[in-house]
């Protein structure tokens, strides 16, 4: 489990595979068996070596994100793993990418940025105005939505820290709904006539 609060930007060294990002921060506190989120997709880390992790994306993790997007020196968003008694910053994030989405347009809105992304129909039908959803690993609030796209607005220090800060029309993002809409859905699927 995850907050979608982006601790470290890595960068990558080899891409999947065999991924290998340097990131001396988390690796110096990571270890063999830890679970990362990178980019929003949770993955194991196989190796821990001189301030860099490596860790193996199978074809199906290639398939549903961008990871297979990524090239040495692309930078990457990483969150280690939430641990009993961590403070809860963002909101809870699984890991599990539901869903690539691709961004139409940017605009400033004096300090801050705003972020409109076209989006696989799953995504949307549990996105709602001033929800929560994970882009890119990055928790952060939903300021509009309609039938083909959502909309966020970046604060400066959002797009500082993170890879968010350098979107731009055409980029493709790993995304994840609200895990509390989708079991909120689930449970009316089961309970709807069809």
């Amino acid at each position: 489990m995850f907050t979608g609060i982006v601790v470290e930007m890595g960068t990558v060294r080899e891409p999947p595979p065999r991924l290998r990002v340097a990131a001396p921060g988390v690796a110096g506190t990571a270890a063999v068996g830890d679970s990362i989120a990178i980019e929003g997709c949770c993955l194991t880390v196989v190796e821990v070596d001189r301030g860099e992790l490596a860790f193996d994306a199978v074809p199906e993790t290639l398939r549903l994100t961008t990871l297979g997007d990524l090239r040495p020196g692309d930078r990457v968003n990483l969150e280690p793993a939430l641990r009993a008694g961590d403070r809860m910053a963002g909101h809870w994030v699984q890991g599990h990418v539901d869903g690539v989405g691709t961004v139409t347009s940017t605009g400033a809105d004096g300090d801050a940025l705003d972020v409109t992304f076209n989006a696989p129909a799953d995504v949307l039908a549990t996105t709602i105005l001033k929800g929560s959803i994970t882009v890119a690993g990055v928790s952060l609030t939903v300021t509009a939505v309609d039938d083909d796209a959502f909309s966020v607005t970046l604060v400066p220090h959002t797009r500082a820290i993170t890879t968010l800060g350098s979107l731009a029309p055409g980029r493709r993002v790993n995304l994840e709904a609200d895990v509390l809409g989708r079991y909120v859905q689930r449970l009316l699927e089961g309970r709807l006539p069809s």
